[in-house]
């Protein structure tokens, strides 16, 4: 008997938060999956939760070499990939004029370059497969801005340029861009937030959980004739 082995999808951020909920859900799929996360340790574990047949690599985004090796471990390990999803995110919250240079430094780097740079190196080996989909994780602050949030909006605003103008590059390859936009999540980087003030301004009247954007992520991953699309996973805060 031939096993049909399961599509190869890499998740960076995939260790934790919305990323380690996309893995869960895939992995489910019978997806062959690559944890791709700052810290070894918690992309192991979270691999290792999954079962076995997965691969934990480490990686700084914003690091072209890093990305470069991370992508030739995991073709090496698992083969090539069909599916890439971008959750890698940092946010450093300020007013403009309260915020130091390196951290709008680093959130670009991490947030908007880093996902360039693992959507570079996936599109180059999609298109040797003759296909496959991609989706980079923005928020809803890249639609709406937020104050105190402005470094983070324009990351998360320029990922949606990037993404639509990705999805008209490669769809003639076959290869397929979207976007799926939070609302507010429970997840550590919500953690510090007023989370019943907040509240109240979402529609259905409570935060999110990992789990529902992952849905959506997924949703996006196998539908075969959507593409440059942004998929609203907020509650209804956008309404409000």
């Amino acid at each position: 008997i031939v096993l049909k082995m399961g599509k190869v999808c890499a998740v960076f951020g995939g260790s934790r938060g919305i990323g380690k909920a996309v893995a869960e859900l895939l992995a489910e799929k019978g997806c062959r999956l690559a944890i791709v996360g700052r810290n070894l340790d918690v992309a192991q574990s979270t691999a290792r939760d999954l079962g076995a047949g997965h691969l934990a690599l480490s990686c700084d985004v914003s690091s072209e070499q890093e990305v470069q090796r991370t992508f030739e471990e995991m073709q090496r390990n698992l083969g090539p990939i069909n599916y890439l999803v971008n959750a890698a995110g940092i946010n450093r919250d300020g007013l403009l004029l309260r915020t130091k240079t390196e951290d709008m430094i680093a959130q670009i780097h991490t947030n908007l370059l880093g996902t360039m740079l693992t959507c570079k190196a996936a599109v180059k080996v999609m298109i040797q497969q003759k296909g496959g989909a991609i989706v980079n994780i923005g928020n809803i602050v890249g639609l709406k801005g937020n104050s105190g949030q402005s470094v983070y909006s324009a990351t998360k605003a320029g990922l949606l340029g990037f993404s639509r103008s990705l999805a008209k590059e490669v769809a003639k390859k076959q290869i397929r861009v979207n976007v799926v936009a939070p609302g507010f999540i429970h997840t550590e980087m919500t953690a510090h937030l007023e989370e019943d003030q907040l509240k109240k301004a979402i529609l259905l009247g409570r935060f999110g959980e990992p789990h529902e954007v992952a849905q959506a992520v997924v949703f996006l991953l196998e539908s075969t004739y959507i593409t440059g699309s942004v998929l609203v996973v907020d509650g209804g805060l956008q309404l409000m």
